[in-house]
């Protein structure tokens, strides 16, 4: 039994991501990201370390994706923890290694109103990234299917 929409979703991507050979997480966490966090650390097929550090923890993942030729997910909070991914986000271009970053953010109305840890979070990693998608708040209006 999931208690919410969160948790839905944050397992729901967890489970895709299993699907899909993307079983090696890091996990900087924070209050906005617990939902994947648990997932990740519910889900019987995959392996996770915890780093505090979102910029070494960028690139403990980057090391663990060369080292295994795996992609590795990367979980982080929102605001500047999401900036401190980008070194990794580059040097994983430039040696094209497979990285997913996943970032927590606050709902989209709450942008550009002052509220903590609220930078632009969309497009932030720029040409350094192959796709990136801003997911909408978890809703029922959304089909998960």
């Amino acid at each position: 039994q999931l208690p919410n929409l969160n948790t839905l979703w944050a397992t729901v991507i967890v489970e895709e991501l299993v699907r899909l050979k993307v079983c090696n997480f890091v996990i900087c966490p924070g209050s906005r990201s617990t939902p994947l966090v648990v997932a990740v650390a519910r889900h019987p097929q995959t392996r996770h370390v915890v780093n505090h550090d979102e910029r070494s923890g960028g690139f403990y993942a980057l090391g663990w994706a060369k080292g295994t030729n795996e992609a590795v997910a990367v979980i982080v909070t929102s605001g500047t923890a999401v900036a401190n991914l980008l070194p990794a986000a580059i040097e994983a271009a430039q040696a094209q290694v497979p990285l997913l970053l996943l970032t927590a953010d606050r709902p989209a109305e709450l942008r550009d109103t002052g509220a903590n840890q609220t930078i632009h979070q969309p497009g932030i990693f720029g040409c350094y990234t192959r796709w990136a998608k801003d997911f909408p708040a978890p809703s029922c209006e959304y089909s998960l299917m």
